[in-house]
């Protein structure tokens, strides 16, 4: 059964209060996905603002299109949208001509459209095992069908932090032997014969962390991710800020990371802990539970040439 295609955009009046947009500001959102972060931040600017737009999924680049076209004020901003992955924010901006942004936000949640797409992300039902952003690409069935066994316990260990890692890696292996594994069911059913019993039962489904971990490699997540935050910190105007919503702790460490080493270097963290949803969103969107968001500003007095980050904040690791 096809899960119905919705999205609620997570810490949304949190988001706002901490980018305190201006109507003349610059902004980027680096992840589209269901357009309602877009959809707010459009409304808080006027004429002479812009806003950037950006998402390697072209459908929510078409979202974010329409939400444009429906604001029929005469002083709208300018708006720029972009289907690239936001790892390639420095060259956008280039490319644009806009040499510093006020505002800046990721949201690293995917969102319902990408769950309810039939690519792969969601074990609810039996989909092509993409998992894939955009178009094109290795897919997550080319990584499950083609590495090796100990690749693929430290894949799923190391991006998912799966115990059962080495398990699930041997029934894999098991199973591709017989037939390739190019569907989810195929997926969770190598999954599932390689846990214990009693972890199948759990409160998590058993498959959930093997998928988030091949999601994370298929679309290199956690490389784009330094990439994008680093060409946002060296975007961003004196007094700029830059707002990230992070759903797990693989994201989280390298936001936190990131941005306590550019305070060091010419800014501050505005939030010492992590803003997370409150009670009320959290009965009205389950999906919101994981949420956290981290807000870094640019001290107005460190001039945009002035780099706030270092040659490894590109590197992965």
């Amino acid at each position: 059964m096809r899960m119905e295609a919705k999205h609620d955009s997570v810490l949304m009046q949190e988001v706002l209060d901490a980018l305190a947009l201006e109507p003349g500001d610059t902004v980027v959102d680096a992840t589209l996905g269901g357009a309602g972060h877009f959809g707010a931040l459009l409304a808080r600017l006027g004429e002479g603002g812009v806003i950037i737009g950006i998402d390697a999924d072209a459908e929510a680049v078409e979202r974010a299109r329409e939400t444009y076209a429906a604001d029929r004020r005469p002083e709208r901003p300018v708006a720029h949208l972009v289907n690239d992955n936001f790892r390639n924010l420095g060259h956008t901006l280039e490319r644009l001509r806009i040499g510093t942004v006020d505002k800046a936000l990721f949201d690293l949640g995917w969102s319902g459209f990408q769950i309810a797409a039939p690519r792969g992300f969601s074990f609810s039902g039996d989909e092509p095992l993409l998992m894939t952003y955009g178009a094109g690409g290795e897919t997550a069935a080319d990584i499950v069908n083609s590495a090796s066994e100990s690749e693929l316990a430290d894949l799923i260990f190391a991006y998912g932090e799966e115990r059962f890692s080495r398990g699930i890696a041997r029934a894999i292996v098991a199973a591709r032997a017989k037939e390739r594994i190019l569907t989810t069911g195929q997926l969770v059913a190598a999954v599932e014969a390689g846990v214990p019993r009693w972890y199948r039962s759990g409160r998590l489904h058993p498959a959930t962390k093997t998928f988030q971990a091949l999601r994370i490699a298929t679309n290199d997540e956690l490389g784009a991710l330094r990439q994008g935050l680093a060409a946002a910190l060296d975007a961003l105007a004196p007094g700029g800020r830059l707002a990230v919503i992070s759903f797990h702790s693989l994201e989280d460490r390298i936001v936190k990371e990131i941005l306590r080493a550019a305070a060091e270097k010419g800014g501050m963290l505005l939030t010492k802990k992590p803003i997370v949803p409150a009670n009320a969103e959290l009965a009205a969107n389950r999906r919101a539970r994981s949420a956290k968001l981290r807000v870094f500003e640019r001290s107005a007095d460190v001039p945009t040439d002035a780099s706030l980050i270092a040659e490894s904040d590109y590197a992965y690791a």
